[in-house]
């Protein structure tokens, strides 16, 4: 989803007010995100919580959210 909506993980990062690393290890499974952070990322990437949660790793967007 970073990378659809065209942020460098040093751009995420710093929108998110966290470490690069962090970003990355949320990429690839290492950790995961707070859940206090996941509005703030769901609002960076202009997507719902439900979408970051997803197995999907490029979710197709709902009848409802079109």
């Amino acid at each position: 989803m970073r990378i659809k909506a065209k942020l460098a993980q040093e751009a995420t990062a710093a929108a998110l007010n966290v470490d690069r690393s962090t970003v990355a290890k949320w990429e690839t499974g290492v950790a995961k995100p707070r859940a206090d952070k996941l509005i703030s990322i769901a609002n960076l990437y202009n997507c719902e919580i439900a979408d970051l949660l997803s197995d999907d790793p490029d979710p197709s967007p709902t009848e409802e959210a079109v």
